[in-house]
């Protein structure tokens, strides 16, 4: 007999897509209690969005398929009531916000699901504002929805499904768009409204740092089956489990998990909390002498080469007369590779669409390897720029893989017959898609459409790359093949801006950062200068990487070591250590 406390209960649930082979879950068993925060991982493909499209009856009500089971979501069966019933009581965020916002305005867009409930015109025109100022929207009312950027339509999505006020959020990879003080302050709301106001939280997210802090529980999906079940605790501690299970581990656990596998140290219980950690490598490290570590010279040899990019005092003002970018001047070397980093909204896309002339300049000029964009044409700066966008479905419309590629070649480069099938089949075997040539690019998976939109901008041979949040919405071992894929780009000799929200990502694999923070630039250098600037990182709502944040605090224990990566810091750990001073 099922828990009365229970507010989500799936009975052996089984279900398998109109078109699919195999079942997309197994044998699912499961029971929510109210009021509490569950996070659901897993690697990508493994059940998550599936599973939450149960919650709310989209399956089977508007799917198709095979579905055998139960599933009770606030005392209703979602098999026997229609969606908008179940509306009322679970609010679904979908991972891609573009499919969910329908208002002309941010206003209207959020005001639609509540008119739909039939809530009085009087409490929808007082909750807007509210559930705005919530996601980080205060005063975004009159703004155009198609204006906004990924992160801003991401927490307008959230905005339209709290001014529903529902009693379970149902959360798609909520915060996977969003800069890191934007991602704490709504998980932030979100526990809040858990734990205070007793909303039940769901939330599918690959994120181990926001998992740890604010779940209940977490459940791991294997193949639609759920694999593990318990605390977040438990789940962290085991760095062996986590990786088997497509999981990124907190950067500290694996950090001590790797240094105890270097047989220079025993723990006997690896902390999973940056503070627990800190505290734990402190023990390790006090009383030793910790030499000053080169943290710059790993970073610090700055390309002399051509200049690739000249921007000159860049303004650009949208028609709706927002000003997103403010006198930008900059340069950018041949060979670099460039982390650009802010927060939501701070003119990043906008930025780089300026470099192939998708925008052009209100005030200033832009210039690629001397020519400005003023006097050039998109297709012509497509043979020295590409642009993989932060949403791979935006840039993907043919109805193959070999087509897909064949069309930048043919419209672009003007390749066609035996040279393109040469560089078609060598950007399919760069990007690991050799075999998927003749598949219709929808049926691939969301890393492999990723990949397929860098293939599609490789195989015309660009010296400067530019990718918009690459890794959104991967798994870790996702992650980890797309940098492993865009560092190798770059060992080729490619220029490469990428976009990103991780800082991690940013410190380990950049070697210049470039914050900006509403439209202007607030810092640029390398990894270990920009991350030393605490006011400026908070004044752009960045949070330094693992390794700065741990250094940061030993410092203030009177322990001098200094870094920006993982790597850097577990090789001065280890050489203290068995050092032995």
């Amino acid at each position: 007999m099922k828990n009365n406390s229970n507010i989500l209960s799936i009975d052996q649930v089984s279900y398998k897509y109109g078109n699919g082979n195999e079942p997309a879950l197994r044998e699912l068993d499961l029971d929510v209690k109210r009021g509490h925060f569950t996070s659901i991982m897993g690697k990508t493909g493994a059940g998550k969005t599936t599973l939450l499209m149960l919650l709310n009856g989209l399956i089977p009500h508007f799917f198709d398929g095979e579905i055998q089971g139960r599933v009770t979501t606030a005392r209703l069966d979602t098999q026997r009531y229609h969606i908008q019933t179940l509306a009322r009581r679970i609010g679904l965020v979908l991972q891609d916000p573009d499919t969910q916002i329908l208002g002309m305005t941010v206003e209207k867009d959020v005001a639609f699901g509540p008119s739909n409930l039939g809530f009085p015109p009087e409490k929808i025109r007082e909750t807007i504002p509210r559930v705005l100022d919530t996601v980080g929207l205060a005063n975004y009312e009159h703004r155009v929805p198609a204006k906004l950027s990924g992160g801003e339509k991401q927490r307008l999505a959230i905005a339209g499904i709290l001014a529903m006020q529902p009693l379970i959020l149902a959360l798609d990879e909520p915060t996977s768009e969003l800069d890191p003080l934007s991602r704490r302050r709504l998980f932030d709301t979100c526990y809040k409204l858990c734990h205070s106001l007793g909303y039940t939280v769901i939330c599918a997210t690959h994120d181990s740092e926001e998992a740890l802090l604010y779940s209940d529980s977490i459940i791991v999906l294997e193949n639609g089956k759920i694999a593990w079940e318990g605390k977040p605790g438990d789940l962290f501690s085991d760095i062996s489990l986590c990786k088997l299970s497509g999981i990124r581990p907190p950067a500290i656990a694996e950090f001590l998990h790797d240094l105890q596998s270097t047989d220079t140290v025993s723990i006997q219980e690896i902390p999973v909390t940056l503070n627990e950690g800190i505290d734990a490598l402190y023990t390790l490290l006090k009383g030793r002498t910790i030499l000053s570590s080169n943290w710059n010279s790993l970073t610090a040899k700055q390309s002399q080469k051509e200049t690739m990019i000249e921007v000159k005092n860049l303004y650009h003002r949208y028609e709706d007369g927002f000003e997103a970018l403010h006198g930008i001047s900059l340069q950018i070397k041949a060979g670099e590779f460039i982390a650009l980093v802010g927060q939501n909204g701070a003119g990043k896309s906008t930025f780089v669409k300026h470099l192939n002339r998708l925008l052009l300049p209100t005030e200033g000029d832009v210039f690629i390897k001397g020519v400005n964009t003023k006097n050039s044409d998109t297709s012509t700066l497509g043979k020295t720029i590409g642009y993989v966008f932060q949403n791979p479905d935006h840039q993907i419309f043919s109805s193959s893989v070999r087509e897909e590629i064949a069309f930048g070649l043919h419209h672009i480069c003007g390749i066609g017959g035996a040279e393109a099938d040469d560089r078609i089949h060598y950007a399919l075997n760069f990007v690991g898609l050799a075999d998927k040539i003749d598949r219709h690019p929808f049926s691939l998976g969301k890393g492999e459409r990723q990949k397929l939109a860098v293939a599609s901008v490789l195989a015309v041979e660009p010296d400067i790359i530019v990718i918009d949040e690459p890794t959104t919405g991967l798994d870790w071992i996702g992650t980890q093949q797309m940098m492993k894929l865009i560092t190798s780009l770059h060992s080729l000799g490619h220029t490469v801006i990428m976009i990103t929200h991780d800082m991690q990502l940013a410190a380990d694999y950049a070697s210049r950062i470039i914050i900006l923070n509403r439209g202007k630039v607030a810092a640029d250098g390398i990894p270990g200068d920009v991350f030393s600037q605490s006011e400026i990182l908070e004044q752009s709502s960045l949070v330094p990487p693992p390794a700065a944040l741990i250094t940061n605090e030993l410092r203030k224990r009177g322990i001098n070591i200094t870094a920006v990566r993982m790597s850097d810091l577990r090789e001065i750990v280890v050489g203290r250590l068995l050092h032995r001073t």
